[in-house]
């Protein structure tokens, strides 16, 4: 007689739950990290168009943009003469321009020109016309004390951040802080603080 035993072989373990959880799991560390991706860079910006029209430094509200400027020592009827103080001074003729330059392109296509304007009290301002430039993360405006050649490591050297880019496209105006000497900064630079690179920069030459 076969003493064999006549037990039913065990079955294989069943593996499909464990491949499904793995999957799973690795469908959500992808998800996971396209949308950590996403949110860093941020492509769709590159396509994204922000137009900003900003007032000029000192600019009268209600004036007409390109309106010319009365004559020196004209008055508007019925108004009395403004204050006038030495040939060439701030408070004597408003605004004015002591240096500027043509934004260059650096890691994005960057065309505009800024200008570093001395306000009548005192304080400074710097402009930034025709702006065309790539929208992207975190946009800053800077000042930098290194020459446009050696801005792409601006945040290597010093630099004085004057606000976040509120447009890639138009006309921006920032005011710089009180008490700064702006003689220490040569370039200003729009720059990417999330990716640390610059989308383009201009020399702040003496006018």
């Amino acid at each position: 007689m076969d003493d064999r035993s006549t037990a039913p072989a065990s079955r294989p373990v069943e593996r499909r739950p464990r491949r499904l959880v793995a999957s799973l799991l690795v469908v959500a560390v992808v998800v996971a990290g396209a949308g950590v991706a996403a949110w860093l860079f941020q492509p769709w910006r590159l396509w994204t168009t922000t137009v900003v029209a900003e007032a000029a430094p000192g600019a009268v509200p209600g004036a007409v943009p390109g309106a010319a400027p009365a004559p020196t020592g004209a008055t508007t009827a019925g108004a009395p003469a403004p204050a006038s103080g030495p040939a060439g001074s701030p408070s004597a003729a408003g605004p004015q321009v002591v240096a500027g330059g043509d934004l260059v392109s650096l890691a994005h296509e960057t065309t505009g020109r800024v200008t570093l304007v001395a306000l009548p009290d005192g304080g400074h301002a710097v402009r930034i016309e025709d702006l065309s430039t790539s929208d992207g993360p975190d946009l800053r405006v800077w000042l930098s004390a290194r020459p446009v050649a050696d801005v792409e490591d601006a945040d290597a050297g010093r630099w004085l951040e004057l606000g976040p880019l509120r447009g890639n496209r138009g006309a921006l105006t920032y005011p710089v802080p009180a008490g700064t000497d702006v003689a220490q900064f040569e370039s200003l630079v729009i720059w990417c603080k999330r990716f640390s690179v610059g989308f383009g920069a201009a020399p702040l030459t003496a006018a």
